[in-house]
């Protein structure tokens, strides 16, 4: 289900327990609609408002920070592709095969990751289309083996001095390093959210609702606030799923500095 379906789904049911609380109601007997029964409904749905907006303004700061978290993992390695390919042009001329191999998976991953972008011109060398789903297009066994290629052309450099092979020590430790970044880019960008907690959460919002409507007043100004109440739980939950999601959707990671070490490696 996509971001807007989700919230739409959670929207559509707030209102639907609200609804059901107000047909509910005329037929209670009189002593339920008692001022101290309502009074204690009020102490409850209090005391489920507070708990329901902690656990939306946890969880919207969770996912938030891992938000935060990835795009400052993707900077990093864009800047370590840069770092990787100055190493590999200090060699020599000889390292002009690896640094191809680098430049080619770097314009792949970005036509892989962020398929709606303007792809550059080097994936050319990527014959067949990525996969649909997100997390397919990180783990691209395709896109791992380029970079494989890459370091195997440079441990199979012929080292002429000294210079040349603490050069080649120096690129091995960047590619170990590059390698290592990319698998932990794959296992951040895993969904962080649980389904049967967000299930829950909705129940939870649902019989507050449903509440509303068991002593809410039948006239449109009530109508009217408890729909733009529904509505913005919903906006809440929509932020949360799409910062959850950060590669789809109108919130997502920013490919400029992959697209940025893309140009620093066709200098």
């Amino acid at each position: 289900m996509t971001e807007i379906g989700f919230a739409l789904l959670v929207f559509t049911l707030l209102l639907a327990a609200t609804l059901a609380g107000m047909v509910v109601r005329p037929l209670l007997p009189e002593e339920h609609k008692a001022h101290e029964t309502v009074q204690l409904v009020q102490l409850v749905i209090g005391m489920l408002l507070t708990f329901a907006a902690l656990v939306l303004s946890l969880m919207t700061a969770s996912a938030k920070s891992n938000f935060d978290t990835l795009t400052n993992d993707f900077r990093s390695y864009a800047a370590d592709l840069i770092q990787l390919d100055v190493t590999l042009r200090d060699y020599g001329p000889e390292a002009d095969g690896a640094r191809l191999n680098l430049r080619l998976y770097t314009a792949a991953a970005i036509a892989s990751t962020w398929p709606a972008d303007v792809k550059p011109a080097a994936t050319a060398a990527q014959k067949t289309a990525p996969p649909e789903n997100i997390q397919d297009r990180l783990e691209d066994y395709r896109l791992g083996e380029m970079l494989n290629i890459a370091e195997r052309q440079v441990r199979q450099l012929p080292a002429q001095d000294p210079l040349q092979k603490r050069v080649m020590e120096v690129a091995l430790s960047q590619f170990d390093r590059l390698i290592q970044a990319r698998w932990r880019l794959i296992e951040v960008s895993h969904s962080s959210m649980s389904q049967p907690f967000f299930t829950m959460l909705t129940f939870w919002l649902m019989i507050i609702f449903l509440s509303f409507g068991l002593i809410a007043p039948r006239n449109a100004l009530a109508i009217v606030t408890i729909t733009l109440g529904a509505l913005s739980i919903a906006s809440a939950i929509y932020v949360i799923v799409d910062l959850d999601s950060p590669f789809t959707g109108p919130i997502m990671i920013s490919s400029q500095p992959m697209q940025e070490a893309l140009q620093h490696l066709l200098r």
